[in-house]
């Protein structure tokens, strides 16, 4: 069954919702990897946690989104199957980018100390750099899908 236009807009106003929240947890945790750590390693480290713990719901609930029974990947694909490889790539990504997050999650479980400041911000910058590449990914998919822009979310 086609989807409406009704459905896709539906569809694309829950992306762009969860799109701008994920950019949100980006910068987010892009401004808590480059605070001070020095002296306060601990402290530093809860605060990573925190914002890897919301950032792994934030990436849960748009693989919902774009996975789940009507996400917007199965749209895309009932309006044109010629997608089918890049939302294959796209769905892809989504297990081993879930799993540094979880694998970050646990490794900042407190206490952090100072010699596990520099190994967090270097798996928490390869992070923020696959999820940027990730919904640049995205976005193109979209277009080409919709002719839309569907914005960078901020």
């Amino acid at each position: 069954m086609e989807p409406t236009v009704t459905t896709v807009k539906a569809e694309l106003d829950a992306v762009r919702v969860r799109r701008a929240e994920l950019r949100e947890a980006l910068s987010r945790l892009e401004r808590s990897l480059a605070a001070p750590a020095s002296g306060r390693a601990v402290v530093w480290g809860e605060h990573v946690h925190t914002i890897l713990v919301e950032m792994a719901e934030d990436f849960r609930e748009h693989i919902d989104v774009t996975e789940g029974p009507d996400g917007l990947h199965h749209a895309i694909l009932a309006g044109d199957l010629r997608l089918a490889n890049a939302v294959s790539a796209l769905a892809a990504d989504h297990i081993p980018i879930a799993g540094e997050i979880a694998d970050l999650v646990a490794g900042t479980e407190p206490p952090v100390t100072a010699q596990d400041v520099d190994i967090v911000r270097d798996r928490g910058t390869n992070l923020l750099s696959r999820l940027v590449r990730h919904r640049q990914r995205g976005a193109d998919l979209i277009y080409e899908a919709y002719q839309t822009d569907i914005g960078g979310g901020d």
